[in-house]
Parts: structure tokens; C-alpha cells; sequence
């Protein structure tokens, strides 16, 4: 009941504001700055006794994230050096992902002995990641088609955009897609964190640990991989308790360092790719979760904290351990989310493939260039390809989006200006694939009748 009546104080504080901020700016600015600043720590406060009294760590992360905006837009220069905490959080989440993934891979294959059940969610996962991402492109297509968003838009990259642009295309790799899949070496794709060649090196080490006759040596390296399952999630939950932490200062720098001017005339892109990302959630995910009778509160129950943290850091693999534990709680055997969850990770990111798309469009709309139905549908063809397989390779985005936009014969100097609200886009997308990566998994579970 006590956090009941400070959740209603906080929204209350928080409306109040919204409702003096916009009269403020509505009437020339009569009301003091400072009042206003002090009215929105006062909620700040509130929100914090809030989460103290509510004991949950979604509470804190989404408190977190306030708090960090707040000291973005306030005290920018304090807030810029927090990005160390985001950096701090990503590299320790990037040491549990290696382990994590092999473990629970060996336990969930050698375990059960059921190889045959590896090759048929292997193919079921495909199929589902191919339709449901292609679904998303068209989504893309369509908004960008509505909005008009790059119709008169002057697209001029700054040099600070410029300068990130370069040095994204001067760390460009050539990717064979297939090729890419599989780990030469599998300390070095742990070090580069290749999560598809960790998933791939894992299935076969576990497959052929499952073929092993001598009971003995089998079950000794299966309680091995049980044991270091167990500890990988536990040292989960002590990383966790920094997740506040690294939310506030991925919030503070992104708003101290971007700030509300540079949106610009490229706010309708960023207003367009939301209202797409929504649309793909309440037209395509939200009804399949009706076919597969998907328990809606449990589920959201079950990733409210990841998606928060894919959000704040615009980072999935930030959120894959914890994504991983929740979804294992709700009742997906280890074996299913241990397969699928990754491996989305790779071939089913829905909201980086519908920004691609709508981006792409964007940019040619900005230059003048009105592209045929027909060539609309080859750059979704393109994209369909060179979209999978790269997640792990630092910007690539933006890198797909470059040489698709050069495909269709565009300026691809035109995408620089995109990265002035790349930060902000990547919050949304990055959000949108964790859910549907969730969805999958028990979409997948439901299929091999495991839920």
C-alpha cells in the first residue's frame, strides 16, 4: 500500500512538471528554471524512496534511467564521464556470455541425449526468424512510404558524425555470411564475442560429448558444465545489482552528449521509426503471441528487466544473460532458451532489420530520388541477406545500411547525418529485438511441445 501511494505521489510530482513545463513554454518562459529543475528532483526523490520501499530491481533500473536523464540534461558536464559505468557493465556482461552459452548448450544437448530435437529447432528457428524479419522490412518499407519522412530534409552531416562514420567504414570487414557462422578458433571468438560461433562450437561440443560411450567420462564433464551453468548465473545476479548503476550513466551520457537540439528535421525519421517499431510489436508480435497462446503478464513479467536494459544501454548482449534466466523461470526448458535466444541474436533481429529498411528509403527521399516499387523490393532483398550474421561486428547498422544505400545507387555520405540520432534510434531497435528474440523462444518451445 506504501508504494502504491509514492508511485502515485512520483506520477503525480511528474505530471505537475510535464503540465508547468509546457505552460512555461507556451507563455514565453514566466515561471522559474530553477522552480522546475527543483520540482523535478523533488520527483526524482520521491522515485527513489519509491524503488528503496519496493525492493526490485526493474524498479531501481527504471528509476535509474530518470535519474540519468536528469543529470544528462542538468549537470552535463558531471554526466558525460558516467558512460564509464554503461562500459564497466557491458565488459563484465561480455564475460558471462561465453560460458553461459556453452554450458547450458552441453547441459541441455549431452543431458538429454536428444540430438535429433537440436536439428529440428535449428530448422524451426530459421524459418521463423526468415518470416518474421521480412515481415519487419516491409513494415519499415510501408512507414517510411506513409511518413514521408525524408521529403525536404537537408541532409548535412556534421564533423562530429563525419569523424564516427570514418572510423565505423575504416574497422569494415568483408563477411561471408556462411562462412561467418562457423569458429576457427574458439578463444578467439569468445574474445571478439561472436555469439553464433560460440553457440555453433557449443551444440557440436555437446553433441559429441552426447556420443561418448564411456558413462563415466561423460557424466564427469556434464557435472562440470552443470556446476559452471549454475555459478554463470549466480555471477548473473551479482552483475545485475550494478545494472542501476550502468542504466543511469548510459542515460546521462547519451543526454548530456546528444541533447534535444540535434534531432532537428531528423525528428520525423526518429518519430517514424517509433511509430514502425510500435507497429511491428502490436501487429505482428502481439498476435502471434494470441497463436501460440503466450501467457501475456507472465512474459512481460519476465522480460520487463531485460527489455529495460536493452533500452538504456542499446545493447542486446547486455541483456542476454538475464533475458536467458527470466525466460528459464517462466517455465522454457534450459535446453530451448539456450538454443534460440542466442542464436536470434544473429538471424532475427526484427527492429535493426525495419530500421534498415525505413532508413534506407529516408535517405533517398532527403535525395530527391523516388524509388520504384520495384527497387524498394530489391533493397529489401539485399537487406534480407546482408542483415544476418553480422551482430557481432561493432557498428553494423550502420555499415549495412552504407553499402545498401550504395547498392541502389545513392550518395552513402548521406547516412553520416543519420548518426547524429543513431544513439536514440538504437534504443528503440535494440529493444524490439530482445523482444522478439524472447517471443521466439517460446514460440519455438511451443512448437516442441516443452510449454
Amino acid at each position: 500500500m506504501k508504494t502504491k501511494r509514492l508511485l502515485i505521489a512520483t506520477l503525480s510530482v511528474l505530471g505537475l512538471f510535464a503540465s508547468l513545463l509546457f505552460i512555461n513554454e507556451q507563455s514565453g518562459g514566466f515561471i522559474s528554471p530553477l522552480f522546475l529543475v527543483g520540482l523535478r528532483w523533488v520527483a526524482l526523490a520521491l522515485a527513489i524512496w519509491f524503488a528503496i520501499e519496493k525492493r526490485n530491481l526493474t524498479a531501481w533500473i527504471l528509476v535509474a534511467m530518470f535519474i540519468g536523464i536528469a543529470l544528462g540534461s542538468d549537470f552535463p558536464e558531471i554526466a558525460k564521464p558516467l558512460k564509464v559505468l554503461s562500459d564497466i557493465f557491458l565488459r563484465l556482461i561480455k564475460t558471462i556470455i561465453a560460458p553461459l552459452l556453452f554450458s547450458t548448450l552441453v547441459v541441455g544437448i549431452a543431458g538429454h541425449s536428444n540430438i535429433k530435437q537440436v536439428g529440428r529447432m535449428g530448422l524451426k528457428s530459421i524459418v521463423y526468424f526468415e518470416l518474421v524479419t521480412t515481415v519487419a522490412l516491409f513494415i519499415g518499407l510501408v512507414s517510411i512510404n506513409l511518413s514521408q519522412a525524408g521529403v525536404g530534409t537537408n541532409l548535412v552531416a556534421q564533423n562530429s558524425q563525419i569523424e564516427k562514420a570514418n572510423t565505423i567504414l575504416s574497422q569494415k570487414q568483408s563477411h561471408d555470411v556462411i562462412l561467418d557462422i562457423f569458429p576457427e578458433n574458439i578463444a578467439k571468438s569468445v574474445a571478439e564475442n561472436q555469439i553464433l560461433q560460440i553457440v555453433v562450437f557449443s551444440i557440436l561440443f555437446g553433441i559429441g560429448l552426447a556420443l561418448v560411450k564411456n558413462e563415466e567420462k561423460r557424466n564427469a564433464v556434464l557435472l562440470f558444465s552443470e556446476g559452471l551453468s549454475e555459478v554463470m548465473f549466480k555471477f548473473t545476479n551479482i552483475v545485475m545489482l550494478f545494472a542501476p548503476f550502468a542504466v543511469g550513466g548510459a542515460m546521462a551520457y547519451s543526454v548530456a552528449s546528444m541533447g534535444m537540439g540535434v534531432l532537428g528535421n531528423l525528428l520525423k525519421l526518429v518519430a517514424t521509426l517509433y511509430g514502425a517499431l510500435f507497429a511491428f510489436v502490436a501487429l505482428v508480435l502481439v498476435p502471434i503471441g494470441f497463436m501460440v497462446k503466450l501467457p501475456f503478464k507472465r512474459f512481460l513479467e519476465a522480460i520487463s528487466e531485460p527489455v529495460s536494459i536493452a533500452f538504456a544501454t542499446a545493447s542486446s548482449e547486455a541483456a542476454l544473460p538475464k533475458a536467458m534466466e527470466r525466460l528459464e523461470q517462466m517455465g522454457i526448458p534450459r535446453k530451448v532458451v539456450a538454443f534460440v535466444l542466442p542464436t536470434g541474436y544473429s538471424f532475427n533481429l526484427d527492429g535493426t532489420t525495419l530500421y534498415l529498411s525505413l532508413a534506407s528509403v529516408f535517405i533517398a527521399q532527403a535525395s530527391g530520388i523516388d524509388l520504384s516499387i520495384g527497387q524498394q523490393i530489391q533493397m529489401c532483398l539485399i537487406l534480407m541477406l546482408t542483415s544476418k550474421g553480422v551482430a557481432g561486428v561493432r557498428g553494423a547498422s550502420f555499415l549495412i545500411l552504407v553499402s545498401t544505400v550504395s547498392s541502389i545507387g545513392l550518395d552513402p555520405t548521406k547516412a553520416f547525418a543519420i548518426l547524429a540520432v543513431d544513439a536514440l534510434m538504437d534504443m528503440g531497435r535494440t529493444t524490439v529485438n530482445v523482444i522478439g528474440n524472447c517471443l521466439a523462444t517460446y514460440v519455438v518451445a511451443k512448437w516442441e511441445g516443452e510449454v
